[in-house]
């Protein structure tokens, strides 16, 4: 496994692969040891990626991601990756598209588990009302990824 910790506009993230085959977490990480940090060049390619995400100049990822979870969670995190850039689904939406009508909570659940934010776009997730609400990493965040796509999404 290699991991790497970079300053980026909503704090430190962190970035895993699963020995340089595929990524396996991306994550805010304030308080973390660097001392074992160790690049691959997927790592590095990752960091390039989303810094360029942040600078309004990717829209899309090209990563290949390896995220463990639940049948259940892989299906939600999967539908995640589908929703474009700068626009924003429900958790009920969620639920109706991968066939589980009453699975919202499971939805949010599955989001809030997400290892890999950012790339698998958990931040576009509102509520039903349009209510920007839950977000692992902080609401402030989740409000800041979403305007930067809205101020980039033209581009």
């Amino acid at each position: 496994m290699h991991r790497l910790h970079f300053t980026s506009p909503i704090g430190t993230l962190c970035v895993e692969d699963n020995g340089g085959k595929a990524l396996t977490a991306l994550y805010l990480d304030n308080d973390g040891d660097t001392s074992g940090d160790c690049e691959s060049e997927l790592i590095l390619r990752t960091k390039a990626e989303v810094l360029e995400y942040f600078n309004g100049k990717r829209q899309e990822f090209d990563i290949p991601l390896d995220p463990s979870g639940t049948d259940f969670q892989l299906k939600v995190w999967n539908y995640l990756r589908k929703i474009p850039y700068a626009q924003t689904c429900s958790y009920s939406d969620i639920a109706k598209d991968i066939g589980r009508p009453k699975a919202c909570r499971a939805v949010g659940g599955a989001n809030g588990k997400n290892p890999i934010m950012i790339i698998i776009p958990c931040h576009r997730v509102i509520g039903k009302s349009g209510d920007i609400v839950g977000f692992s990493a902080g609401v402030e965040i989740k409000k800041y990824l979403l305007a930067l796509e809205e101020k980039y999404k033209s581009e």
